[in-house]
């Protein structure tokens, strides 16, 4: 890769004035509008819709062949497409979702639409504006502007995009498996998550794994009066809230040994160091909350956390005086690598039943789980990549051995074997998964100069 040239420089400013003239937020309306929620039953054609409507089209334009493949586990199509220049050159595969979470319409502010996108101040608000639509978008635009500037990208591009990742991205391994000489590639460069703060340029070179289970306790066929019967009958509610006590403590340590990920390696910690999770204006972090001993960064970067998402007994909405029958917890494990996850369900059978609880079932809710991956940051396309975007923004990125949240990289990682770095787009108070959702208008900018940088060097390293 060479240094800054006058010509990257100029590539450079013909993107941000092409992103300034509103031809991007043109794009990315449009892919917003599309109610892409792969939750719903009902979402097929209109998930299929994005790829053979929207995005096959836009990579044609491009160069690239595209393909729509069907999802051998029964979920969201998978977009193939790749732009060949020379077989003899390096080859980067990037990859997106262009499905959403549910829009939750109603929960959307008054004048807001999670199908349209709306501009507030530095904030474009939309239904995957933050993920993954605006990132991939950013993504394939940046390669846009390179051709116009160069006529060529100086690489092969394969794109893999998926319809089913906020669905625990069913049938991904079967098809990395399957299309593994069509997808062969020597780095996968994409985008996804949350830089660790607006401002800062991130890398983050894997993720941690997620395993959700479900703990239910079911006693009986109906609730019986609570005046009449308290006492007399036992209480799933209360049973469950004893079984996850005994799981998690009340200030978030993880109790059970085999749910605890091996010691920290000293390389993670060397680049932890410096680093401060937090952005102004987001929740005041905990600091007595977790594994004690560690900094905040190595609490969500580096160890594992057990979390409570939902705990539901009797009606909360209209609570009666009744024994509720049943209580169910949902519960998510996020793990860093060392870990098992095959042999999670079992450690926890076997811890609920040594502290009694035998009546707590317990049952993985998603068919797939996301496995932890981590790449070394000293690996050289992550050097590579992080000389590029400090050549761009004249600031050296962060660079985190893994993301906090969890991606189907080790599909990438593990299945593929390629070294994974990830360029995120988004900050960490998007609302993503949540309504007002929206992207930054500025991180957008500056993520598509990052990118068209990055894709100019790359197309000088032979």
């Amino acid at each position: 890769m060479t240094g800054v040239s006058t010509a990257r420089e100029a590539a450079i400013a013909s993107a941000l004035d092409w992103f300034d003239s509103g031809a991007f937020a043109s794009e990315l309306a449009r892919r917003v509008a599309y109610r892409t929620e792969s939750q719903r039953a009902d979402s097929a054609a209109v998930l299929r819709g994005y790829l053979d409507d929207e995005i096959s089209p836009s990579l044609a334009r491009l160069g690239f062949t595209s393909r729509i493949l069907d999802n051998p586990a029964g979920g969201g199509p998978f977009l193939i497409a790749e732009r060949i220049e020379n077989r003899g050159l390096p080859t980067v595969l990037t990859y997106g979702h262009g499905d959403v979470v549910l829009g939750y319409d109603a929960q959307w502010r008054q004048g807001l639409s999670p199908w349209t996108l709306s501009r507030e101040g530095d904030r474009w608000y939309g239904r995957g504006t933050a993920d993954n639509k605006g990132q991939h978008s950013i993504n394939f635009a940046a390669l846009e502007r390179v051709l116009a500037a160069r006529g060529r990208l100086g690489f092969n591009v394969k794109v893999l995009l998926e319809t089913g990742e906020e669905t625990g991205s069913p049938g991904l391994r079967d098809i990395c498996v399957r299309e593994a000489a069509a997808l062969a590639a020597d780095v996968l460069v994409a985008s996804d998550g949350p830089r660790l703060r607006a401002e800062q340029p991130t890398l983050f070179l894997g993720s941690r794994g997620a395993f959700n289970f479900d703990l239910t306790v079911d006693l009986r066929s109906g609730g019986h009066h609570s005046g009449n019967w308290g006492g007399l009958l036992a209480n799933p509610g209360t049973i469950l809230a004893g079984a996850i006590a005994c799981l998690v403590d009340a200030k978030g340590r993880i109790l059970v040994e085999g749910l605890r990920p091996p010691p920290i390696p000293a390389s993670v910690r060397a680049a932890l160091a410096d680093v401060v999770p937090g952005e102004p204006g987001g929740p005041e972090i905990d600091a007595q909350w977790g594994e004690p001993g560690l900094t905040p960064a190595e609490r969500v970067f580096a160890w594992n956390t057990l979390e409570v998402l939902a705990f539901v007994a009797g009606n909360p909405q209209h609570p009666v005086n009744a024994i509720p029958p049943r209580a169910s917890a949902h519960m998510q494990l996020r793990f860093v690598v060392g870990c098992d996850p095959a042999r999670f369900a079992a450690v926890l059978r076997t811890h609920l039943d040594a502290h009694g609880f035998p009546l707590v079932d317990v049952a993985p809710s998603r068919v797939a789980i996301m496995h932890a991956t981590r790449l070394d940051p000293s690996h050289p396309w992550v050097r590579r990549v992080a000389r590029s975007v400090a050549a761009t923004t004249g600031r050296a990125p962060t660079i985190l051995p893994n993301l906090g949240g969890s991606l189907p990289n080790d599909c990438f990682a593990d299945v593929l074997g390629l070294p994974t770095v990830w360029v995120p787009h988004s900050y960490p108070a998007c609302a993503q998964h949540a309504p007002d959702e929206h992207l930054l208008v500025p991180v957008a900018r500056e993520g598509l100069a990052i990118m068209t940088g990055l894709f100019w060097d790359l197309g000088e390293m032979s």
